[in-house]
């Protein structure tokens, strides 16, 4: 791109010039339509060299990738699972489609029609608004600290289920008292193996203790695999894409197909879809649905607009929306039958083990006792003969009859014990596959399912990183292959943080605060500046240049209010919960053998605060910048602009860019101008008249090309 060369001449005439600067405020103040649009040629000429996707299925499957997470896997079902089954996922589709894929089409949008991360594209707009980009990189980094840990529990466990029996099938003997182990005997083999042998874990957070080296070791694993997937930006990590987004889909048809054949799954799948209406009225369940919708299209991290911003202009990033959040929620859908499918097979096999051990009981007390008359019925050598409804239908006619520790065995309790997070991966799925045959097999595949699963999320939380940076800072360009592995080293560094004994009271704490807030906070400032600052009509130029149609006019209305207000509440519901219910965290104690919830200690609760004020400060620090600089600026340009001398004046074609730039012949255009609204993203196409200097009149012909 040429530009004209600065003139050293004035406006002979005052009036014209307080015409031609009244014509420029209301083109960088955004009055009224925009008189530019985004072409395709303007695009790839100054972005030529930018790298590309080899082909579309490689842009969907990173976009997937990212989108479709661990979240997916243990958060979702678990929500549907607490919220009402069926009438959670018609509220989710339902925000789904009025937030989400609004938002997620105008980040696509943004990136593709821009062709910058996350710092280009909103200081594109205005240089008072780089600071959201900024927050968005923080916040991805702090994401990525904590979800490599997870990558790395992952490795550990699939490591542990090469061997047979797995070792967290059956608790270990004490070998001083000959006896099982006090706090698995007491907890369960899977709870034990988690807790003690793979996090070793402290009682609270106050205690740290030492480096678990294990685990330190498997996290430098993680991020060794990371770095080397994307030690050449997408073009080495599209390629890990094929099996790193595809792979998990085959492990989950595999698992339903073979959790379809155990006894309790349909039971199961009859709770998680159950409809519970009455929850519609609880705000808080709007809250989890309105979250999980943010989290699952990644929305605010800046990876969604780095994967797109290599992209060719002219793709239909509408249609892309739309199909990635289709994948997403059927993603979820799918992953909730499995979990449920297992979850109703754990549940059963915990109540038939309850009635064999009353039936254990009733055979000791009973012959001998003064219940004669209802014994018989139960009077058998083989308790698996008794089915559960039998034994349940007894009870109830029966339950005042028979000694306190004669207890109801209920599946629907069992399956009410919602289990989500690291519990449903590392403890309640590890026991279900130890009662499968071949249980090994199932072991690795399902940790390999999920250290896929957490990869491909990782790669676009660090591309929405590294795009950024490498965009706006040409010494991260130029070393684009040491910005990614000292990246990785310092987050394996920082990292440790996790490895100590409590570091999983760390990483919730990370995952319940370093990310929600900020996000938000961040998404809310992306839709008013695309929405109020820009303009949401110049916006659907743009995208209509770029797709060749006009998007519906719905959006319009999305993007200015109903997005607006419901990330709005959003923002204020998690605040209002964060403020009365108080942070907590749950913690393992060793002595009981079981979780409890406590509260956080001041160090930790300032520790909280300032993950949140630190990921959402570069916004108004932007600002503030900004609006410094154009003050100084303003006062730099009114002394130049004194000594100016006068000079003939030609008149020359040009864009309408050249036009605005060229507001320099009469003064210099100042960080003021800079801040205010562009009038296209990418601007070319109307042709206008400029005032050049008399000294520029032979690179005329040269010198009016964008």
């Amino acid at each position: 791109m040429s530009f004209p060369k600065k003139s050293k001449v004035t406006l002979a005439s005052n009036t014209e010039k307080r015409s031609f600067d009244s014509s420029m405020d209301r083109a960088w103040l955004g009055e009224g339509q925009s008189e530019t649009q985004l072409t395709p040629d303007a695009a790839e000429t100054e972005n030529g060299d930018r790298p590309a996707w080899d082909s579309k299925i490689q842009y969907v499957l990173a976009q997937v990738g990212f989108s479709v997470g661990l979240g997916n896997v243990w958060r979702f079902p678990y929500l549907c699972h607490q919220n009402g089954g069926g009438a959670f996922m018609l509220l989710y589709v339902f925000l789904l489609l009025t937030v989400g894929v609004p938002l997620f089409f105008m980040e696509l949008a943004a990136g593709q029609s821009i062709r910058q991360g996350s710092i280009g594209v909103w200081k594109h707009i205005s240089p008072k608004l780089a600071g959201i980009g900024y927050s968005s990189c923080i916040v991805c980094f702090f994401v990525a600290l904590y979800y490599n840990v997870i990558i790395a529990w992952s490795l550990f466990y699939m490591g542990n289920s090469f061997q047979y029996p797995l070792p967290w099938e059956h608790c270990p003997i004490d070998v001083i008292t000959n006896s099982t182990v006090k706090e698995c005997a007491s907890s369960s083999s899977t709870s034990y193996f988690w807790f003690r042998k793979a996090l070793n874990i402290t009682n609270s957070i106050d205690e740290s203790g030492e480096f678990n080296s294990i685990m330190t070791g498997c996290l430098l694993a993680a991020w060794t695999i990371v770095s080397l997937a994307m030690i050449k930006g997408i073009k080495s990590s599209a390629k890990v894409m094929y099996f790193s987004s595809v792979f998990p889909y085959v492990v989950l048809f595999i698992f339903l197909v073979r959790g379809l054949m155990l006894d309790g799954a349909m039971e199961g799948i009859t709770y998680m879809f159950y409809p519970k209406l009455e929850i519609w009225g609880n705000i808080q369940v709007w809250r989890q649905a309105a979250t999980q919708v943010f989290f699952a299209l990644g929305l605010g991290y800046g990876s969604v607009i780095a994967y797109s911003s290599y992209n060719p202009v002219h793709n239909n990033c509408h249609r892309d929306a739309l199909m990635v959040s289709c994948i997403n929620f059927m993603t979820s859908v799918l992953a909730s039958l499995v979990v449920f499918v297992v979850l109703g097979f754990r549940a059963k096999n915990i109540a038939l083990r309850c009635v064999a051990e009353n039936l254990g009981l009733l055979n000791i007390l009973s012959p001998h006792g003064s219940s004669q008359h209802w014994w018989p019925l139960f009077n058998v050598t083989d308790p698996s003969s008794v089915s559960l409804s039998e034994y349940r239908e007894w009870y109830s006619h029966y339950s005042t009859m028979v000694a306190p520790n004669i207890t109801d065995c209920s599946l629907e309790e069992e399956m009410n014990k919602g289990v989500e997070g690291t519990g449903l991966a590392f403890i309640a799925f590890t026991e279900v596959m130890a009662l499968f045959p071949a249980s090994p097999f199932w072991s690795t595949l399902f940790f390999l399912m999920l250290l896929n699963l957490g990869l491909s999320t990782m790669f676009g939380t660090m591309q929405g990183i590294l795009t950024p940076l490498m965009d706006n800072f040409s010494f991260f360009e130029r070393h684009r292959t040491l910005l990614t592995v000292s990246s990785c080293a310092l987050g394996f560094l920082i990292g440790l943080l996790f490895t100590q004994r409590s570091g999983n009271y760390f990483v919730t704490m990370f995952d319940d605060y370093s990310a929600t807030l900020p996000l938000i906070i961040v998404v809310i400032f992306e839709t008013v500046s695309v929405a109020w600052v820009y303009g949401t009509d110049r916006f659907l130029d743009d995208i209509e240049v770029m797709l060749k149609w006009r998007p519906p006019v719905v959006y319009k209305y999305l993007w200015k209010y109903v997005c607006l207000l419901a990330m709005g509440g959003l923002l204020a519901a998690s605040l209002l919960r964060m403020v009365f219910k108080g942070p907590t965290y749950t913690a393992w104690n060793q002595s009981t053998a079981s979780e409890m919830t406590l509260e956080y200690p001041a160090w930790a609760l300032a520790m909280i605060v300032m993950l949140i004020v630190f990921a959402s400060l570069p916004v108004p620090i932007g600002y503030v910048h900004s609006m410094l600089k154009n003050r100084s600026d303003r006062n730099t340009h009114s002394e130049e602009r004194g000594g100016q001398e006068m000079h003939r004046e030609l008149y020359t074609k040009c864009s309408t860019t050249e036009q605005l730039d060229s507001s320099s012949q009469y003064r210099a255009p100042s960080e003021e101008d800079e801040a205010r609204p562009r009038t296209a993203f990418l601007p070319i196409g109307s042709e206008q008249y400029q005032l050049l200097s008399q000294q520029e009149e032979e690179d005329e012909e040269q010198d009016t090309r964008v």
